[in-house]
Order: C-alpha cells, then structure tokens, then sequence
C-alpha cells in the first residue's frame, strides 16, 4: 500500500517574533503535540545563524511528520547542535542536519 502525504514549505523573516507564527502555522497543519515545539526550536538554531529568512518544511507520510527548517548558509557547529537540539532529539524519532549543512530537519511518528 503507497504511503500518502502532504508538504507545505513557508518562508519566514530571520525575525525573533516570526518564532510564534512558525508553531500556528505548524499546528494549523499537523496534529502532533511536539510538532509546534520541535518546528520552533529548529527555526531558532537557524535564526541564530543570522539567516534573514527561514525556510520551513512540512512533510507528512503515512503516521510520519517531517520537519525542515533551512537558512541560505551551512550552519555554525554552535547552532547546528546547540541547546535547542536537546530538545528535538528528546522530541522527535529521528533529527539530523540537512546534506547541504543548511538545515536541520527532525521526524516524528513511527510507519507501522
């Protein structure tokens, strides 16, 4: 049976206050509890790059969700695996940095 799915992709300003619209318009989407929190943090680490846009993915896959959140930049060691990558690890399946070390992306549910 073929997994079906959504993606939606969004592109913020590099602001501190676009923090708050990147977990609604996480929770408008998807309906995991630890989505909004987990999306915020990875948008933090980008913003704290200094990228003055924040890209922003959502991908969904059978019970997967998959959060993307990408700056123009490969991303400093600092905010690649800062303080918020604690929580997302806790948060989430799966996490890691994007192949063009511009982003971080985290997976949460399982495929059954």
């Amino acid at each position: 049976m073929p997994e079906s799915g959504h993606t939606w992709q969004k592109a913020f300003k590099g602001e501190p206050i676009e923090a708050a619209h990147v977990r609604l318009w996480t929770a408008g989407r998807v309906k995991h509890p630890d989505a909004p929190l987990i999306a915020n943090e990875l948008y933090i680490a980008i913003l704290g790059s200094g990228a003055p846009v924040v890209d922003m993915t959502l991908s969904t896959a059978d019970s997967r969700i998959r959060i993307t959140a990408e700056g123009p930049d490969p991303l400093p060691l600092i905010h690649s695996h800062g303080p918020g990558w604690q929580i997302v690890i806790a948060l989430s399946a799966l996490a890691g940095l994007t192949t063009d070390e511009c982003g971080l992306w985290a997976q949460v549910g399982t495929n059954r």
